[in-house]
């Protein structure tokens, strides 16, 4: 029997319920935050409609000895996967898409791959992030293709005040694991200028169990090598041309029955970016970047493959303060290109192109406040599309706001999905999708809770099947599969227990489920979250987090069950002084024995058990 959200919306009345006996004491609305990623303007978190995360700093530090995978599943409404140990594919959806149906931009350069259309997360190290902004649901009529579960943005650390700031970390751990980190920030008269490196090597574990391959016994190895610059002259009050740079290397082994598999991936984003402040009401932002993601594997002594993908990005926003909000106007022009090679001989090379006008406007009034997006795209191989958005949000009081927002999406075949040999569908249609969610929100100065009600109707939804395919497709197919119905609802929340403990949870009820056969899609849990407990005591605090999924499937079939798991981790500090800080983090702290995804219906990829990370950090501030 096809379920239903009224499940789901009863879990929302519980947590509503939550902050009401603090609503009388507490009257303070909490300090602002800003984010650009919900509107591509700055924008107070207090006032948006989208339902966004902010991970901060401080929260990324405190995961030194985890990975970027790591981070993301704690946020709500966030599902991960990955298929082995650290440096194998880390897979990340948001409330129930896929994870090819995700941008994600480095400092708002997409760096995702043309090909399969995911992000090697893996090999983007925390050392590198200062920021990261998470927005939840369709965003295609701001950002265009692909936008179908959202936006993440992740931004390099900068430099935030105006003297010489040098930082570094050393780590040891676990599987013979072993890090490095150091980058510096300054100024010259008009000229900020960082840079920062990151390595990260450990023999592994092997990347799949119950295997009865010999050649799958052993351990899995990964190192990656990371880099990023930045350069931002302010050449006139209010003008300034900026640089950046990053490059990320990764290399790991990987089992599939020969003993010198590897994979190696090299991303690399780099960008120009121009600001004007042309009037005292009117700003101009010019940006040319260029993502490349190339990937190089080795699965025999007799077959390797080598796939790159570029992709050249031209934005030019103009923003006009009004009054009570703000117009923004954009061209946005994406270039794809893709390469593929086998054993040295090139098996396929393709090309398209995106146009795009952008028209948006937020606005707030006295309680009220509003943001509405208009996005027209034009794909030089699937056409036109329209895509839009409208958000409303209503204070109710100085504490709790009431917010509602559609969005319309869409996302363009993979080069994978539509030419891939023995495997590509050129005659697939694109993905469409229509979205309905709605928040109740409480920011007090203490107390912070949210309970967000979603319903993503995806519509030619594709999905990799490996039987039924027509004749010649002989390591499956991509097809399209109707209609997928996505309903749920995220509850999040805050609280400070005194002035030494804060808990923070979040909560997601969902399902994912194809019409036409009512299956879950694949890997996707109907309820997961995260309880995390945080204590300080002058220089000493500590933090635990306590990580659980339901059940999953592995495939579309639904006939591979994943059980559900829970998993607690944990990490201990030591201010040592203002400069120097001891880290010790301990995860899988129960050595639970569970599986995030399978090879087949008798081989998992394996999970790490109990393993603990030790760094020793230095900040001159």
């Amino acid at each position: 029997m096809k379920r239903t959200i009224k499940k789901q919306l009863y879990f929302a009345g519980i947590l509503l319920s939550l902050p009401g006996y603090v609503l009388a004491a507490d009257n303070t609305p909490s300090l602002d935050e800003v984010v650009v990623t919900s509107s591509r303007t700055p924008q107070s978190t207090k006032t948006v409609t989208g339902d966004i995360t902010v991970i901060d700093s401080e929260e990324i530090n405190r995961l030194r000895g985890g990975s970027l995978a790591d981070l993301l599943r704690l946020q709500p409404g966030v599902e991960t996967y990955t298929n082995g140990g650290m440096g194998t594919s880390s897979n990340i959806g948001l409330r129930g898409t896929n994870d090819n149906q995700l941008i994600v931009l480095v400092d708002g350069v997409r760096i995702n791959s043309g090909t399969t259309g995911t992000t090697a997360f893996e090999n983007l190290p925390l050392a590198l992030i200062e920021r990261i902004e998470i927005l939840r649901g369709p965003a295609s009529s701001l950002y265009g293709s692909d936008a179908i579960g959202g936006v993440i943005q992740i931004f390099t650390k900068r430099g935030k005040n105006n003297k010489t700031h040098l930082y570094s970390s050393i780590g040891a751990g676990s599987y013979d694991a072993y890090s490095g980190s150091a980058g510096f920030d300054s100024i010259y008269q008009a000229l900020k200028f960082g840079a920062q490196a990151s390595n990260y090597d450990t023999r592994g574990i092997s990347a799949k169990k119950n295997s009865t391959l010999a050649a799958d016994k052993d351990r899995d190895g990964y190192n990656n090598f990371s880099g990023s610059a930045y350069a931002d002259l302010e050449f006139a009050p209010g003008q300034s041309l900026g640089l950046q740079y990053l490059e990320s290397k990764g290399k790991n082994q990987y089992d599939s029955g020969y003993i010198g598999n590897y994979l190696e991936r090299h991303q690399q984003g780099y960008g120009v970016t121009l600001k004007n402040a042309l009037t005292a009401h009117w700003n101009s932002k010019l940006q040319y970047s260029i993502g490349k993601d190339q990937s190089f594997s080795v699965s025999s002594s007799t077959r390797n493959s080598n796939i790159e993908t570029e992709q050249r990005q031209l934005s030019w926003q103009h923003d006009y303060s009004l009054t009570h909000g703000t117009v923004t106007f954009a061209y946005d022009r994406l270039e794809q290109e893709v390469k593929t090679e086998s054993n040295g001989t090139q098996t396929l090379g393709k090309n398209r192109n995106n146009d795009a006008f952008v028209l948006g406007y937020v606005g707030n009034y006295a309680n009220h406040s509003t943001q509405l997006s208009l996005r027209e795209d034009h794909n030089s191989q699937f056409g036109n599309y329209t895509t839009g958005g409208i958000g409303y949000g209503y204070a109710l009081t100085p504490t709790w706001r009431l917010t509602a927002q559609y969005g319309s999406s869409f996302r363009a075949p993979t080069f994978n999905q539509l030419y891939a040999n023995r495997f590509g569908n050129p005659n697939l249609p694109s993905e469409k999708a229509d979205n309905l969610e709605a928040s109740l929100r409480y920011q007090g100065q203490a107390l912070q809770a949210k309970v967000t009600v979603f319903d993503n109707h995806i519509r030619n939804f594709i999905q990799t099947v490996t039987s039924g395919c027509p004749t010649g497709f002989t390591q499956g197919c991509a097809v399209n599969v109707g209609k997928v119905e996505v309903q749920g609802v995220t509850l999040e929340g805050s609280m400070p227990l005194g002035e030494q403990w804060l808990v923070t949870a979040n909560l997601t009820v969902q399902s994912p489920r194809i019409d036409a056969t009512d299956n879950l899609l694949a890997r996707r849990a109907q309820r997961y979250g995260n309880v995390i407990v945080q204590y300080k005591n002058g220089a000493w605090d500590w933090s635990s987090e306590l990580t659980a999924s339901a059940e999953r499937y592995n495939e579309p079939a639904n006939r591979i069950p994943l059980g559900g798991y829970a998993l607690l981790n944990s990490t201990l500090g030591y201010q040592i002084n203002p400069s120097w800080r001891l880290q010790a983090r301990a995860n899988n702290i129960l050595d639970k024995n569970y599986v995030l995804a399978a090879a087949s219906s008798t081989v998992d990829y394996n999970t790490m058990g109990t393993n603990v990370f030790v760094s020793l950090n230095y900040d001159m501030k």
